[in-house]
């Protein structure tokens, strides 16, 4: 087996039990057909599987006919709009077929993975979540899944989303809310809300996700998910319906950092890394003015009792604030976003052959859709912006944001910094939009997009983390985001704050 930087078989089932476990170990055979033994396949991480179908420990169509299982016992949680378990299980008797003829395997062999439905997969529509779009079948998949297939992983299905990728609840309006597997009358975030869903819910170990502001992120939080968006470009874009290039991003949700990394490598060509970065020493950044500002007092409690655990493990905290990024924020992120929708996604209708046009895709959304465009994107809408907004915020702030956040980085000599996700744990489905947090009237959206929109703005490399549960049983995350660029180093300190943190409970579905 060789993966794209070479990785032969030996090595990547040494690294990815390595990944696994968070240290090598003395016996790596033992630990994974231990581990098949005492622990439901569904339990297992993407580089536990993987490494036992390569081993032949179990097969590929055993895998497949588990988190099928779990697909279908799951139901209810409405994570997919496509979904075809004879395609899967197909899938798989092929991967086995591959294997016992001793073909080379490839690094992700026999592993189902769901896609965001507004990820091009031949043979499967994508819908963006939307009824215009219900009958279209890309020619081709995308980029992205291209190279998924071709490092052996089989696709299952594709799963909910915001319509449009237009929001952070994932209620969907034309095909069912999607639920969160932690309580299922609340939302699992979104847009990514049914990847977030299935992964969380152990229907697989590990999805794709696409991220504009927020959209792994949130959904990584709120079901309790380690999840990655890179820096911009780090994986490939096209074919994806689009909201903006300058912020779009596709990018993995699972359940442990090790399986981000393993993905990382597989999609970006990143050399594989055998250890965790050294926590002791490492500068991380704590700008609370503008972070920690309006926090759910559980959210609160949470996240500085992770950052206590952290200092006590010998990471060098610093509290420093980041100039001027409230103002920046407000001169670029809704500016860029708003401003792009609506001639990217005329173009990508036309590009792909969709057979519908935009105007005929805005008479057939939902109301809640309409009423967003209507108000924000539509031209002659009262809060759309000027093309004077956009050019200035593209050419003018969007630059002196990513100057300001590198220059925080390198003035504070800082690895990372980390802040809660979401400033709220999940609401109920159907929440009145504005919600009261200590005391103070804020609406939804800026409780959930105020803590994401530097990275998605800036361009920098995230990873979300679990630090814990509220008294509820609700996830709480916190995000680490490094220097643009940075994406290999932050992935190792993502692997040493998850060993210090630990994991969260399975879901009681």
């Amino acid at each position: 087996m060789t993966g794209n930087s070479g990785t032969t078989r030996r090595t990547f089932l040494t690294w990815s039990a390595a990944l696994a476990t968070g240290a090598m170990s003395c016996s790596i055979e033992e630990d994974i057909s231990g581990q098949t033994n005492t622990t439901s396949l569904i339990d297992l991480t993407a580089s536990e599987a993987v490494s036992a179908m390569l081993r032949g420990d179990i097969s590929a169509e055993a895998y497949a006919e588990a988190l099928v299982r779990r697909c279908e016992s799951g139901k209810h949680l409405n994570a997919f709009i496509n979904f075809d378990a004879a395609r899967v299980l197909e899938a798989a008797k092929k991967a086995d077929a591959n294997r016992s003829m001793g073909a080379e395997l490839p690094p992700l062999h026999g592993l189902p993975i769901p896609i965001k439905d507004s990820v091009n997969v031949s043979g499967y529509a994508t819908t963006g979540g939307t009824r215009a779009l219900r009958n279209f079948y890309p020619a081709e998949d995308s980029p992205l899944v291209q190279k998924l297939k071709k490092a052996g992983a089989i696709v299952l299905g594709k799963t909910n989303v915001h319509e449009l990728s237009f929001g952070w609840t994932s209620d969907n309006k034309e095909f069912g809310a999607v639920r969160n597997p932690y309580d299922i009358n609340r939302i699992p975030g979104g847009s990514s809300g049914g990847t977030a869903a299935a992964v969380a819910a152990r229907m697989a170990p590990i999805g794709i996700a696409e991220d504009t502001q927020g959209s792994i992120r949130v959904p990584a939080a709120m079901c309790g998910l380690t999840g990655f968006r890179p820096t911009l470009h780090r994986y490939p874009n096209q074919g994806v319906i689009p909201i903006t290039p300058l912020f779009d991003q596709v990018g993995p949700l699972a359940r442990n950092v090790g399986d981000l990394a393993l993905f990382d490598h597989v999609i970006s060509g990143a050399p594989m890394t055998n250890n965790s970065t050294s926590i002791k020493g490492l500068r991380i950044g704590v700008p609370r003015e503008y972070f920690y500002n309006v926090l759910e007092e559980e959210v609160e409690r949470i996240c500085e009792e992770a950052l206590l655990r952290l200092a006590d493990a010998g990471a060098i905290l610093v509290e420093a604030e980041i100039t001027d990024l409230k103002r920046l924020i407000d001169l670029t992120t809704a500016r860029v976003q708003l401003y792009h929708v609506l001639p990217m996604l005329t173009q990508f209708l036309a590009d792909f052959d969709t057979g519908v046009t935009f105007d005929e895709l805005m008479a057939q959304v939902s109301p809640d859709i309409l009423a967003v465009f209507s108000q924000l994107v539509l031209p002659g809408s009262e809060l759309s912006p000027s093309i004077e907004d956009f050019t200035a915020a593209r050419d003018q702030h969007l630059p002196a944001l990513r100057k300001t956040l590198a220059s925080y980085y390198h003035d504070n000599n800082l690895a990372a910094m980390v802040f809660p996700v979401a400033q709220i744990t999940a609401p109920l489905i159907g929440q009145n939009p504005n919600m009261t947090v200590n005391g103070q009237n804020v609406s939804f959206e800026n409780l959930i997009s105020r803590n994401i929109s530097p990275g998605s703005t800036g361009s920098l490399p995230g990873i979300v983390v679990p630090a814990g549960l509220n008294r509820d049983g609700l996830p709480v995350c916190l995000e680490l985001d490094g220097p643009a660029g940075s994406d290999e180093s932050l992935l190792g300190i993502g692997v040493a704050i998850e060993s210090i943190l630990g994991k969260l409970p399975p879901p009681r579905l």
